[in-house]
Formats: C-alpha cells, structure tokens, sequence
C-alpha cells in the first residue's frame, strides 16, 4: 500500500514541473499587446515577412473579442506577398498564405477568442488549434481521446506557445514600425 502511495506521489511530483511550465502560457500577454495596437490603429489584419525563416510570411486575421488567426507559411511568389506588405494590404497577404501557401509549409493557429492559447478551455468554450506543422493539435484537455500521454499534451503545447509568442512578436514588431493605419 505505502509503495503504491509513493508511487502517485513520486509521478505527481515529476509531472508537477511540466503542468507548471505548460500552464506558463506566454502568448497572452503578446496576443493582448497585439490586439491592443490592431485596436489602436483600427486594423484587422497584420502580416509580415518571417525574419527568422526565410521565405516564410507571417499575417493575422483578427476579430475582436471573438479570435485571432494566425497563419505563417512560404510562398511560391515572394515578390508579390512584399509588394502586398508594402501597399499594407495585410488581409490580402492573409488570404494568400491561407489558400496559396507552398503545400506542406503552412502552420495555422486559431486562438479562440484572442486570448493567448489555453491549455484546457473551461466549460463549453471552444478549444485553440494549431493545424499543420510537424504537430497539429487540438487544445481541448482531451489527451486520452488523441491518444497521447498528459506529458506529450503538454510537450505540445509548450511547443506550440512558443512558436505562437514568436510570430506574435515578430507581428508586433511590425505594427510599431509600420507607421499608422492602412
């Protein structure tokens, strides 16, 4: 009975550090500066060349108060997603990543409700998502139902919230140096 007890503990204790550093979602607070400046200077969309993978364009669609989507992918004709940048014609450069993206490059998120991603909705909330890549999830808490480990869930999500809070930054960097409104 006591090794069995020491068991549960000993397993809570290791799974412990990662529920914590997976709870530590870091795209809030980006998503909230993000949609704060879209706010500011009345825009729904932002896009931006990928500093960090060349070839690859970053755009976002946002809805207030309802979601945020992401989309990051490469191109076929990069010459005509940076003249849309430079016309500041970021919905344009959205759609062109979502429906025209090199086949296999695109990485889709949508954060439901413009929150940050959410490790486990609450209630009947909707769950964020993450559709391409080399991980596409689903955070919906259910990790049995996928058929992966609570720690692999977790691994996922961390991974995913980092990649997230880096194409946030990189689309709020280019809100605060694009000058004013389209």
């Amino acid at each position: 009975m006591r090794t069995g007890f020491a068991f549960v503990v000993l397993s809570a204790l290791m799974l412990a550090p990662a529920a914590a550093r997976a709870q530590d979602v870091r795209s809030a607070d980006l998503v909230k500066q993000l949609t704060g400046l879209l706010d500011q200077k009345k825009l729904d969309a932002i896009a931006a060349a990928d500093a960090q993978n060349p070839g690859a364009y970053i755009a976002a669609l946002y809805f207030p108060g309802t979601q945020l989507l992401v989309v990051t992918a490469k191109y076929s004709a990069p010459a005509l997603l940076t003249e849309l940048l430079a016309r500041k014609e970021y919905r344009a450069v959205y759609a062109e990543l979502s429906s025209a993206s090199i086949p296999g490059s695109k990485v889709l998120v949508n954060d439901i409700y413009a929150n940050g991603l959410v490790l486990r909705p609450s209630g009947s909330n909707p769950p964020d998502s993450v559709e391409g890549g080399a991980a596409p999830a689903t955070f919906d808490g259910a990790w049995k139902k996928a058929k992966i480990t609570e720690a692999d869930y977790l691994k996922a999500f961390s991974d995913a919230d980092a990649a997230y809070t880096r194409v946030l930054q990189a689309l709020i960097t280019q809100l605060k140096t694009s000058g004013t409104s389209n």
